[in-house]
């Protein structure tokens, strides 16, 4: 819990935490702004400290850290901040007091809160009901279901609150620290929305209590005269109309003194204890003398107690036969010979004991359930009546009926309430004198406690009670008297004044607790909408959170029906439960090293077992509401998920993500993924200037586009310098890189290694990038910016050496021209084609590349078309037929063309630029020839020299050599070559033959070095020579002799393909080309950056692909 009270909080004490900036916690870790530098250097003036003094300012002495730690407190802001400051208000501030240590104990700290927050209104108004329609079997199933829930619940509260110092914050604490930022937020406003509506049910009971059982004249809407759903609506309208001013005062009194709330609460307990004892002493009181609370039958239904003064239909009175009230209640008349009711006149009337006692047997009779239609009467079990079938149905007002329709879920969704209130104790957390301790006794002792009154009462109720008084929801046939009042000693008013009292505590305290919990959740800033709520009055008051839930209260009060509120905060306080258990099982799977708490008696089966009952409960409860509360709590977490603050709490999802990562990542190990599984694993290479900031951050914009968000991408650059030095500088090009990320959205890793010089940063990124099986399998990197300029030369170097790595490294090759004219994320192309130009196989990269962008808006509207080389010996049709078939197969939808490729004469033009580039390369070498490259180029013009004999042979390869490596000089202007060349396309040697022209004596080949090409097609070439074409050398320049004939063929087949290219996609959003492979000796580096720079001249956008030797795409499912 070392992180928990330090960097981990700072969204409630940082000053750059959202909400109102007041710290509401100390430290006395590492870091701790407490004490100053002047007060740390005198700890360490000790000669004995002298080896530590330059850690002073990270490494606490131990002496101090326990000091800080015995000092160490962190009281909420809350009740006793309140009456102080409202006390101090009188007269002049006085000078700030030492926060005094808390001094509750577990008996005063926690088990009295949760015995008051425990037991509550649905004890006193529908436990006799719930007997009564549930049976006593049934009843007590569902008491002992939900007592274990909240038993198991505890178990694992006890353990995350012994895991260390819980701050204020009671259970929204534990489980955000527990399960994250995401869950901690939508659980926490679940269990504040609980508290809420809990204060609404507790003033609806205050209210039900009010108007039915002590001042039913109060009444607004009268219910006299009214029958069925008009009765219904008025007793509805009057909870509405006096619940709305009870909340309002009761929000006045929380906004004006929460010291009056406090010091009444244990009044309101003893009302809540005195009320059970009476419940204990009247039952004891029926074994010896039960009390007289007669009901009066009519055949086997229950009649009201308001509809008759005497229960029989007529008495003797002076000799003479006297119609009672009841009789004009079923008849039309006083006189004997009236007209009654046919189910009067068939069936008699009889009366019965209320409350025979609890040696009486009754218990037999209520065993079982007796579940009841809205509007049906209420009967006695084994009674016997005439009923005719054919008769009309009788009026409502006179026997007691069933004002809802009960069944077993519901019954356990109006009882569950009865059994919240088990975080009272963590929620003073930071009260108690050891809440490590307190906390687990405390609160278990309290709900064995609850439990067994619980079990007790359903038995007991069912033993003493008649089952149609037990069924008797408002007490209508026992004279309006509260059911359960019936059984209490001395008096029924004991439980009537006591409920009534308990009720409205316990909505003070509702409205007290959950504004502060709202609170905690604002200032914490992980929900940006509620950042408002985190401000209060000065003394921390939450103002405006009172208000809110005073809002939200009176959506209960609208309402107005307490068993349909009841479930509503059953949903929110069992999602509450769920995740403490969920919270407690991952943490004891996880074994994280934190993970010490002091209560020993958990197991994680138990957590498991409590979350099982808990979501079990929210279906049987109601599954309508429960799928709604879920829905609630997921829209909560993905919002904190996209728009809220990311906190690092070391949580338990984040060591399921570690754990998760980590056996993802050993399976990834067994194999290469398959072809079906390929997608591009990007790596990003970027450069940054000297401020830090990425060059070209169009390279994560079309990186997003490829990606969308799937997958893996790595955006890596390399500083230059030693990791001592420069480790600030690394720092700063990682947040650039984050930030450039997270504003194109690119869902990745930033990576920035230093090294001495750019080159091996670069070929190390591509070496070390990802970690185990997931490595990237595919490098993007921009086309270097005027490779041509002398000082840009390290450039085109690095450029081909990340060819070389890659092709080695069997990477895939993605090489954006252009970058700065790519599209942004915001762009939207409304037409256009993506034109791919096949001209090798690369394992379909090309095909791919396509499709992938066209998932992204940037991309969506445009068309893709494809484009193959055919030579002359090629059937250009059948190409086009099997290509279309091939991409039938691959369920790509592009359209087709083969392009046919003639021989063709090579032109003047093109040896003119190949002339140019020799000369370049030539000028190139004596500008940066070092002294050791200076000794080897002589070397090889000895070599040159000694082999002249030898270039006459036909099968020997030969050609210039090119550029040493990196060289780059300034590109001479091309006018002027293209000046010197005939403009016409003069017929000199055919490409097929170019290769028998004699090279210059001056440029010959190192031993094998063989630029850019391989024997094989060289040898071709030469073989197939025409001994005539040293014939037509007459109509060449003295200047092209010289010339490499495997040059000059590179850079007619370059420009070729341009002309076509150029020709076909000048107009295409996008080209996709198979990019040349690099040469494999560091020879005509210069030559392979210029054919490349041909091959591309004339196009806005084009993309290199270079396959990384697998294929990526296939036809199978």
């Amino acid at each position: 819990m070392l992180n928990n009270m330090t960097d981990c909080e700072e969204g409630e004490g940082a000053p750059n935490s959202q909400g109102d900036g007041n710290p509401r916690e100390s430290s006395p870790f590492i870091n701790s702004s407490a004490a100053t530098d002047a007060e740390k250097s005198l700890q360490y003036d000790a000669k004995n400290m002298a080896l530590f003094e330059e850690e002073m300012d990270t490494s606490p002495m131990v002496s101090s850290l326990l000091s800080s730690l015995a000092n160490y407190s962190n009281l909420p802001t809350g009740s006793k901040e309140h009456e102080e400051a409202e006390n101090n208000e009188e007269g002049a501030r006085p000078s700030k007091k030492p926060v005094k240590a808390p001094q509750l104990g577990t008996l005063m700290g926690v088990y009295l809160p949760c015995i008051q927050n425990i037991f509550g209104v649905i004890l006193f108004l529908r436990m006799t009901w719930m007997v009564g329609v549930g049976g006593v079997f049934g009843s007590f199933i569902i008491v002992f279901m939900c007592c274990s829930t909240t038993m198991l619940t505890a178990i694992s509260m006890s353990a995350i609150a012994t895991n260390g110092v819980v701050p204020a914050g009671g259970s929204y604490y534990m489980i955000s620290r527990s399960l994250g930022p995401e869950f901690g937020g939508a659980v926490g406003i679940c269990f504040y929305l609980g508290t809420t509506f809990a204060g609404a049910m507790y003033i609806l009971g205050c209210i039900e209590i009010l108007l039915i059982y002590i001042i039913p004249q109060a009444a607004i809407f009268k219910i006299e005269g009214l029958e069925g759903p008009e009765a219904e609506l008025a007793l509805l309208n009057n909870m509405r109309v006096y619940g709305t001013i009870v909340l309002s005062f009761m929000s006045l009194v929380v906004f004006v003194g929460v010291k009056y709330v406090n010091k009444l609460a244990l009044l309101f307990l003893a009302c809540v204890i005195l009320s059970i004892v009476a419940v204990y002493a009247g039952v004891i009181k029926t074994a010896i003398d039960p009390p007289v609370f007669p009901v009066c039958l009519l055949g086997n239904r229950t009649l009201l107690s308001k509809g008759y003064d005497v229960c029989a239909k007529v008495v003797d009175m002076d000799n003479e036969t006297v119609t009672t009230k009841l009789w004009r209640t079923f008849c039309d008349s006083d006189s004997l010979d009236a007209t009654c009711d046919e189910y009067f006149n068939n069936n008699n009337v009889t009366e019965i004991q209320g409350i025979p006692g609890v040696t009486s047997g009754i218990l037999a009779e209520n065993l079982f359930g007796n579940y009841l239609e809205k509007g049906m009467f209420l009967e006695k079990r084994r009674v016997l009546s005439e009923e005719n079938a054919d008769s009309p149905p009788p009026a409502a007002n006179r026997y007691v009926m069933a004002d809802i329709t009960s069944f077993f879920t519901l019954l356990v969704g109006i009882y569950f309430p009865s059994v919240t209130g088990i975080m009272a104790g963590s929620n003073r957390s930071g009260d108690l004198r050891d809440a490590q301790k307190s906390i687990p006794i405390g609160t278990i002792a309290a709900i064995t406690t609850t439990s067994i009154v619980y079990m007790s009462t359903v038995v007991l109720f069912g033993a003493c009670i008649e089952g149609v008084v037990l069924r008797d929801k408002f007490g209508e046939g026992v004279n309006g008297n509260l059911v359960i009042g019936t059984l209490a000693w001395p008096s029924p008013w004991v439980i009537v004044f006591g409920s009534f009292f308990s009720t409205c505590g316990a909505g003070l305290q509702s409205l007290t607790g959950a504004p502060r919990l709202l609170q905690a959740i604002a200032r914490d800033g992980i929900v940006p909408f509620l950042r408002v709520f985190g401000h209060g009055k000065d003394n921390g008051e939450p103002t405006w959170a009172l208000l809110l839930t005073a809002c939200i209260c009176e959506i209960g009060i609208i309402i107005a029906s307490l068993d349909a509120v009841a479930p509503i905060l059953s949903m929110f306080f069992l999602m509450c439960y769920m995740f403490v258990n969920l919270a407690c099982a991952l943490q004891t799977l996880l074994r994280t090293p934190n993970w010490r708490p002091r209560f020993k008696f958990y197991h994680w089966a138990l957590s498991f077992l409590g979350m099982s009952l808990c979501l079990s409960l929210m279906f049987i409860c109601s599954w309508f509401y429960a799928i709604i509360a879920m829905g609630i709590a997921t829209c909560i977490y993905k919002y904190i998920e996209f728009c809220g603050a990311e906190k690092e709490w070391g949580d338990g999802i984040r060591g399921i993500s570690l754990s998760a990562a980590r056996f993802a990542l050993m399976r990834l190990e067994e194999g290469p993924p398959h072809t079906k599984n390929w997608r591009p694993q990007i790596l990003v290479l970027v450069s940054v200037d000297a401020e830090q900031n990425v060059e070209q951050p169009r390279l994560l914009s079309l990186a997003n586009q490829l990606k969308a968000g799937k997958g893996l991408t790595i955006v890596g650059t390399s500083v230059q310098g030693t990791f001592l030095d420069n480790y600030a500088e690394a720092q700063k090009a990682d947040q650039s890189l984050r930030k450039l990320m997270e504003t194109e959205r690119v869902k990745g890793f930033p990576q920035v290694v230093i090294s001495s010089n750019l080159r091996d940063g670069t070929s190390h990124l591509i070496q070390v990038g990802g970690l185990g099986g997931l490595k990237h399998n595919t490098v993007m990197v921009s086309w270097p910016r005027n490779w041509k300029q002398p000082e840009c030369h390290q450039q085109f170097r690095n450029f081909i050496e990340v060819v070389r790595e890659t092709t080695v490294a069997s990477l895939a090759l993605l090489v954006p021209k252009n970058i700065s004219s790519y599209p942004s994320n915001g762009e939207r192309f409304t037409e256009g084609h993506i034109d791919v130009w096949w001209i090798v196989h690369d394992g379909g990269m090309l095909m791919l590349l396509p499709f992938l962008l066209r998932q992204h808006k940037v991309w969506r509207k445009c068309r893709m078309r494809i484009f193959t080389v055919a030579q002359m010996d090629d059937n250009s049709i059948q190409m086009k037929k099997d290509l279309i078939t091939f991409l039938y197969h691959l369920r790509i939808d592009a359209a087709v063309e083969v392009v046919e490729m003639h021989d063709g004469d090579i032109s003047a033009y093109t040896y003119e630029k190949t002339l140019v580039m020799e000369q370049r390369s030539q000028i190139l070498k004596q500008m940066h020839l070092t002294k050791n490259e200076k000794e080897r180029e002589i070397q090889s013009i000895t070599d040159s020299s000694r082999g002249s004999i030898r270039r006459k042979n036909p099968p020997a390869s030969r050609s210039r050599p090119s550029v040493d490596e990196g060289a780059s000089v300034a590109e001479q202007p091309e006018d002027e070559s293209v000046a010197v060349s005939n403009p016409k396309q003069v017929r000199l040697i055919h490409g097929k033959n170019a290769s028998a022209t004699s090279a210059s004596p001056t440029s010959p080949a190192p031993p094998g070095a063989v630029p850019w090409t391989d024997s094989k097609g060289a040898e071709k070439g030469q073989s197939a020579a025409n001994p005539e074409a040293g014939k037509d050398l007459f109509n060449m320049k003295p200047e092209w002799e010289h010339l490499s004939p495997v040059d000059v063929r590179r850079m007619h087949t370059a420009m070729r393909l341009n002309e076509v290219i150029t020709k076909k996609s000048k107009e295409a959003k996008l080209v996709l080309l198979n990019m040349p492979g690099p040469p494999k000796n560091r020879v005509g580096n210069e030559n392979y950056m210029e054919f490349l720079e041909v091959l591309t001249e004339g196009l806005n956008r084009v993309l290199l692909v270079r396959g990384g030797g697998r294929e990526v795409i296939t036809i199978y499912s």
